[in-house]
């Protein structure tokens, strides 16, 4: 499982770094980054071009590098609302590094209505709105330019203008939520996908997006701001990243599904995060937004000290423990007389501390969850946690104000 553990290292790597770069506020970080042009894709005429729209910048030919070439697709790009100016003509300066396109997309209807009355799609309905889009976004990806999708959502975006002062009827505004520097995580690249394909798979990545953006507050709330609060920052997020490799260590082959549910102990916010961890072959599938979402919400719930549980659903299709059926009979599987129930195994979070759970409290732990109107897994079979490494780690530093969750 060596290479496995490498795999996910590698892919968490960047995630982590951003993260202590935002907690440390390393404006000077942000200038290693490229740029990336901003467009909002806003309902007009057929004919008008690419990346015409209201409030946004045309994406030339020569404005962005092909996915995969200089840098790996989905590095995180500075603010784009600087680099918004160039009409479609113009391209990129000589020499000039690329410049990926940062788009704003309203994907729900709902969300649509809410920012039309901005003036934002002019006369179009949603349907068109989105057939022009894919359009749209078909033209940018063929033309080689590396395209970031965000999903344009009416609530967040009237916080966010107001919250900078900005009109939302303005192009400005527009621009500037496209390319919101401080957006959770790494972009969404766009890679060419139908919009029918790419829908339910951006708004899943906008969920996660959001329920690490309030993780992320919760977690830097918890170890603070200053130097040994990045301090505190990297070792929580090494150690998650530890806990996350065990759990996908002990799960073995096959697609599992890892849940996490926790609250501080102060405000008793719940923070809760759901994973596919997929293993084949030994080798762990890269992580992607909602394997950072749960380490992120995993690492608020360690370092304030909350409590809560995480559950590891066990693939059904790989099986679990063979039981003969009610009244005895044979335990061919051909016979029928015999199922394999798949396991679900839990561990406790108290005080920010994890502990295997009893194959009695993840029972219990499952009747929960129904009574907060989950789904009860059928046919499962609720198994002790296995030992996660522990924590704090040798060397860690001391909880700040002299509290106890963190140290």
């Amino acid at each position: 499982m060596a290479a496995m553990r490498e795999s996910v290292r590698e892919s968490m790597r960047e995630p982590v770094r951003e993260m202590l770069r935002e907690a440390a506020g390393a404006a000077g970080a942000r200038s290693l980054r490229g740029r990336r042009r901003v467009l909002v894709l806003t309902g007009r005429k057929r004919g008008s071009g690419p990346g015409a729209g209201s409030g946004g910048s045309g994406a030339g030919p020569g404005g962005a590098a092909p996915p995969g070439g200089g840098r790996p697709p989905g590095a995180r790009a500075d603010d784009g609302a600087g680099g918004g100016a160039r009409s479609s003509r113009g391209g990129r300066a000589r020499g000039a590094p690329p410049q990926p396109v940062a788009v704003a997309l309203a994907v729900a209807a709902g969300d649509f209505a809410g920012l039309a009355r901005y003036g934002l799609f002019g006369g179009f309905s949603h349907r068109d709105y989105l057939r022009q889009a894919e359009e749209q976004l078909t033209a940018l990806y063929r033309q080689g330019l590396e395209v970031h999708l965000r999903v344009l959502e009416a609530d967040d975006f009237e916080d966010y203008c107001e919250a900078l002062g900005l009109d939302p009827r303005m192009p400005a505004a527009r621009v500037a939520y496209a390319g919101d520097p401080d957006l959770a995580g790494e972009p969404f690249v766009y890679a060419g996908q139908r919009l029918a394909e790419l829908l339910p798979v951006l708004m899943d990545d906008h969920r996660a997006r959001v329920r690490m953006s309030v993780a992320c507050a919760a977690l830097l709330d918890a170890v603070g701001d200053d130097p040994a609060g990045q301090r505190r920052l990297a070792a929580v997020m090494r150690y998650v990243t530890s806990v996350y490799l065990a759990l996908a260590e002990g799960a073995g082959e096959g697609c599992h599904l890892l849940t996490l549910r926790c609250h501080g102990p102060e405000d008793g916010e719940e923070l809760t995060s759901a994973v596919d961890v997929c293993v084949e072959e030994g080798q762990l599938y890269p992580a992607g937004r909602d394997t950072e979402a749960f380490c992120v919400t995993l690492a608020a719930g360690v370092a304030s000290g909350g409590a809560g549980a995480v559950l590891l659903h066990g693939d059904p299709s790989v099986g679990g423990r063979s039981v003969p059926a009610p009244g005895g009979g044979s335990e061919d599987p051909a016979s029928g007389a015999a199922r394999a129930r798949p396991p679900v195994r839990g561990w406790a979070l108290a005080g920010g501390r994890l502990r295997p759970m009893t194959a009695h409290e993840v029972f219990d732990e499952l009747a929960d969850d129904a009574a907060r109107g989950l789904p009860f897994p059928p046919g499962v079979d609720p198994l002790p946690g296995f030992p996660l490494p522990g924590f704090p780690p040798p060397g860690f530093p001391a909880p700040r104000d002299g509290g106890a969750p963190l140290g």
